[in-house]
């Protein structure tokens, strides 16, 4: 029996086969989770496609959680699939967006203000978007986990995409308090660099990656998303039924290292 089995499970935001979000959920599936998944716009043909790929076809949703209108409806979409009683007992947050254009690869005095917003609102206030909107799902408690890279220092050619997730660290926080009085733990994962579609997008990206080649203890495969996956998981699952606001880190021990 897998460490999620019975458990339903949303995971929100997956793109391609290479990313956390598609990882996430064959390892969900894997454990004995159903799993449904999302995504919007031009996007959702590919979330479709590479559906198929994974060990059992899921449901695709289609939510932008910056429309409220998505918002607003996703309780229905979800026991459409899963049935009228239907609720579900974890939801992934595996979102974020920065033009990649203006707001990264070392363009951080020169962000414009437009740019930064939508890249906190997709990055960060959607977690609290995604956990209102799946709250009435959760009525017997549950779990949320997000996504993040390390917010607590500053990193080469990340520049606003980390201000974001520090307001993502930061909305986890303040969800955790207003959600445990009823069950709901919300925590996050910060992995270390992987070739993610998104990552693809950073300018200097691959400044990030020398660094973890020389200094995680444990070594670090830039390429193998199961690891993350599989801490997102155990998050999900009912190991850790008194961790709520915590951000745990899957990055080889680096974060841990000095100099």
């Amino acid at each position: 029996m897998g460490i999620l089995e019975g458990k339903r499970i949303l995971v929100a935001g997956v793109t391609m086969d290479t990313s956390i979000g598609f990882a996430t959920a064959r390892f969900a599936q894997e454990q004995g989770a159903t799993v449904l998944i999302s995504n919007f716009g031009r996007a959702l043909g590919i979330t479709r496609r590479i559906a198929k790929r994974l060990p059992a076809e899921p449901p695709v949703l289609e939510l932008d959680v910056t429309d409220p209108a998505h918002l607003e409806r996703l309780p229905a979409l979800v026991r459409e699939h899963l049935g009228e009683d239907a609720r579900l007992d974890g939801v992934v947050h595996s979102i974020a967006y920065g033009n990649p254009e203006t707001l990264l690869g070392g363009r951080f005095l020169d962000g414009p203000w437009d740019d930064v917003a939508q890249a906190v609102q997709v990055s960060a206030y959607s977690l609290k978007s995604l956990a209102a909107a799946c709250r009435p799902l959760m009525g017997e408690g549950g779990s949320i986990v997000g996504l993040t890279f390390d917010a607590t220092v500053a990193w080469p050619a990340y520049d606003w995409m980390g201000v974001a997730k520090a307001g993502l660290e930061s909305c986890a926080r303040y969800l955790a308090r207003d959600l445990g009085p009823e069950g709901i733990r919300v925590n996050l994962v910060s992995a270390g660099p992987l070739r993610t579609l998104a990552a693809k997008a950073i300018p200097g990206f691959s400044d990030l990656e020398e660094l973890w080649a020389t200094r995680a203890p444990l070594g670090w495969d830039n390429t193998d998303q199961e690891p993350t996956a599989r801490a997102v998981c155990a998050l999900l699952s009912d190991l850790f039924p008194a961790t709520s606001g915590e951000i745990v880190h899957v990055d080889g021990g680096f974060h841990a290292m000095g100099a």
